[in-house]
Parts: C-alpha cells; structure tokens; sequence
C-alpha cells in the first residue's frame, strides 16, 4: 500500500470518528441527520479508495448503494422536517377568508 492511501485512510478514519462525535453530541435532530450524511459519504468515499488503490471493480455497487442510501436519507427526512415545521405553523382549524378566496374561480373550496 503506498503512502497515499495511507493517508487517504488515515484521514478518512479521523473524519469517520469525529462525524461520530459529533453524532452523538449533537442537540438537534436536523445535526444528526447531518452528521449521518456525513458519515455515509465518508464511507462511500472510504469504498472508492479502497477500489482505486487496489484497482478492485467487485464493491462499487456497494459503492453506489451507500451513495443512493445517504441521498434519499437526507432527502426523505428533509422532506418530514419540512412537512413537520409547515403543519406548525398552520392551524388544523383554520378557514380561508375571504382575502383567500379571491384569487380562485368560482366552485373552487
């Protein structure tokens, strides 16, 4: 193994373990999710060194599980925050008023 790649390992390690820090510190669940993305993309980064260095195409589709799996993780947990901060701000009992309405055609509710 060359010098580079143990660097790119050592770094990618010391990356791994302070995101895990920073998992388990962190107050918000917007800093988790994060930290989790995060850490995902260490590890897929992590895949795609270990098949440069050793020139080994049998794990990149593990590669590009671990990269879809960190997309739509982020993605669907944004899309639930963001269902979540809408749903506050707007009353379950609220009616439209007439300011509302007056921009719609007519027999719209």
């Amino acid at each position: 193994m060359t010098v580079v790649a143990i660097v790119c390992f050592a770094l990618l390690g010391a990356g791994a373990v302070l995101i895990l820090a920073r998992l388990a510190m962190g107050p918000s669940l917007l800093d988790r999710v994060v930290s989790t993305d995060a850490l995902l993309v260490t590890i897929a980064c992590g895949i795609a060194v270990y098949c440069a260095v050793y020139r080994d195409i049998s794990l990149e589709p593990v590669l590009l599980v671990v990269a879809l799996l960190a997309f739509v993780g982020s993605v669907s947990v944004a899309r639930y925050i963001g269902g979540m901060l809408v749903a506050a701000e707007t009353p379950a009992d609220a009616t439209p008023s007439d300011a509302d309405l007056a921009g719609r055609p007519e027999g719209t509710p």
